[in-house]
């Protein structure tokens, strides 16, 4: 399309709306839809990804991210309402675990587009590849549900309290998440002068470092309370954020981003589940859905401020406030530890 650094942000916004929007929408969906709820998102998600690789008009552009974030975010309310649920009744943490396969996938998709942009394929049949991934496992995604009714003499208040600070949390991780997947590789590739295998190494890089966050968060929050442990992520993280910013060069740049993603990759899924933990079991899909919609938020405001910060004052700037915003975190978990059911 032809798009500056700034423009680019701007356009991102459209999925970040859809994404947004459908947070409302989710609990709503999740009620009418039940067991196929997830299926009905996949399926939506894959048929909207079809769309934005065949418009090169940046408005039309921006309307079929938004398709893409509506899909992306029913799905992923209707999916973590069923792990919070997963949660209380074997009474064990399991977000982390959940969110590792998401990364996983972010790796194997970034390694994937890095491959197909360096052989020259245009998006389209690529979409349509892992589309067709998407349909094969559509049969696996269906899950009963089950829907609790509020206790006899419930009178409590809305836990706006816990929603508000956990939204937070996610929004911190989130945000953090979305500049690296969308900007790493273009560091590397505009910053640091590698090629297009070579950037598509940062976000793999992420992803892969990530995953292995969440798998080993997942063991590590069996043992160790949450909050010391989003504490101690967000330090690790906004470490690689800086080591990221000032790598002179790729490799050093994969250290940052693979240190970052390490921290980073627990955070979001512990301000989900601690969420879930915080409020009375009826509201609890109702509770991550809001608290998805601050944590989302992230996608609006990320590739905005990103873009404006690049073409300000270039990238390396850019990665240095995504060190500053990881520990805007600690106190985020200092207050949810005084909160009146902490985990």
């Amino acid at each position: 399309m032809g798009a500056s650094d700034a423009l680019f942000g701007a356009l991102l916004l459209g999925s970040a709306t859809g994404l947004v929007s459908a947070m409302w929408l989710a609990p709503r969906a999740d009620r009418l839809l039940g067991a196929r709820g997830m299926q009905a998102g996949a399926l939506l998600l894959a048929l909207a990804w079809l769309v934005p690789g065949q418009v090169t008009l940046p408005l039309v552009f921006a309307a079929s991210m938004a398709v893409v974030g509506l899909a992306s975010g029913l799905l992923d309310v209707v999916m973590n309402a069923r792990v919070s649920e997963l949660e209380a009744k074997h009474s064990r943490p399991l977000m982390n675990a959940n969110h590792a396969m998401f990364s996983v996938a972010y790796a194997c998709g970034a390694l994937c587009v890095g491959f197909t942009r360096e052989a020259g394929l245009p998006p389209t049949p690529v979409f349509a590849g892992i589309g067709l991934v998407t349909l094969l496992m559509l049969p696996l995604m269906r899950m009963d549900v089950t829907f609790v009714a509020p206790e006899d003499g419930y009178a409590g208040k809305y836990p706006l309290g816990p929603i508000i600070v956990c939204g937070a949390i996610v929004l911190v991780a989130f945000m953090s998440e979305a500049t690296v997947e969308a900007w790493s590789a273009l560091h590397v590739e505009r910053t640091l002068g590698g090629g297009a295998a070579e950037g598509a190494l940062g976000p793999a890089m992420l992803g892969i470092t990530m995953a292995v966050g969440r798998f080993s968060g997942q063991a590590v929050a069996e043992r160790i309370r949450q909050i010391p442990l989003v504490i101690g992520a967000s330090v690790i993280s906004a470490t690689g954020a800086v080591i990221a910013a000032l790598a002179p060069s790729p490799p050093l740049a994969y250290l940052g981003f693979g240190i970052l993603g390490l921290g980073v990759s627990v955070i979001g899924p512990i301000g989900l589940a601690l969420v879930g933990q915080l409020v009375p079991p009826h509201l609890r899909t109702e509770a991550i859905s809001r608290t998805a919609v601050i944590g989302f938020s992230g996608f609006f405001f990320a590739p905005m401020l990103m873009g404006l910060l690049s073409e300000g004052f270039g990238l390396r700037v850019a990665f240095l406030a995504v060190a500053l915003l990881l520990l805007s975190a600690l106190p985020l978990a200092v207050v949810v530890r005084r909160m009146s059911r902490p985990s």
